[in-house]
């Protein structure tokens, strides 16, 4: 898939949205990626997907044992890929404040894993979700995400594949431009503020 049409993508689903933003990093936008409305439709899921599948190198492919994604926002996309890779995919939750596997899920010592994000705007959630993965005996092998918001800066600790690069302005709340400043900013994604 062309950048053009993976925005034609979030457009169709009115997934991109414009206003005062908090985003889950902390930092404010005047843009906001909705995923989950993108990932509503079980087609244009498979279809992002698989597009994101194939940004992996081949011989990346064939040493992935499992997909992981961080809940709430990667669980869709995870299972997606799951599929796009004929492996299987599970997900770490917070139940306590940090990244872990639950509901019976494991994997083998050295398992090789790809981890997968819906967006990843600093990294930090995704090196989280790393950290709790090597933790219950898995090797991430890679990051892989929908979007990439970082403006190419965001550091997994292994190669990250995003299905496209946005660099939407990000603001420090100190550092507000006067338009956003002057509106108050909603939290449309999963996690309190």
């Amino acid at each position: 898939m062309l950048e053009d049409e993976i925005l034609s993508e979030f457009r169709a689903s009115e997934a991109l949205l414009e206003g005062h933003f908090l985003l889950s990093s902390g930092r404010h936008s005047a843009h906001y990626l909705q995923c989950a409305r993108v990932l509503m439709d079980p087609m244009r899921a498979s279809r992002l997907a698989s597009a994101l599948a194939a940004t992996l190198p081949r011989e990346l492919r064939q040493q992935i044992g499992k997909v992981i994604s961080p809940a709430m926002g990667g669980v869709i996309i995870g299972h997606e890929m799951g599929r796009a890779l004929g492996v299987e995919a599970m997900f770490v939750e917070r139940p306590s404040g940090t990244f872990e596997l639950r509901r019976g899920f494991s994997l083998k010592p050295g398992e090789k894993v790809l981890m997968v994000e819906d967006v990843v705007t600093t990294g930090l959630s995704s090196r989280e979700a790393i950290a709790a993965i090597e933790a219950a005996g898995g090797i991430v092998v890679a990051g892989a995400a929908l979007v990439d918001r970082s403006g190419g800066t965001a550091d997994l600790g292994v190669p990250f594949y995003p299905l496209v690069s946005l660099s939407f302005p990000t603001y420090a709340p100190d550092e507000l431009p006067p338009e956003l400043a002057a509106t108050p900013a909603i939290k449309p994604g999963s996690r309190a503020a």
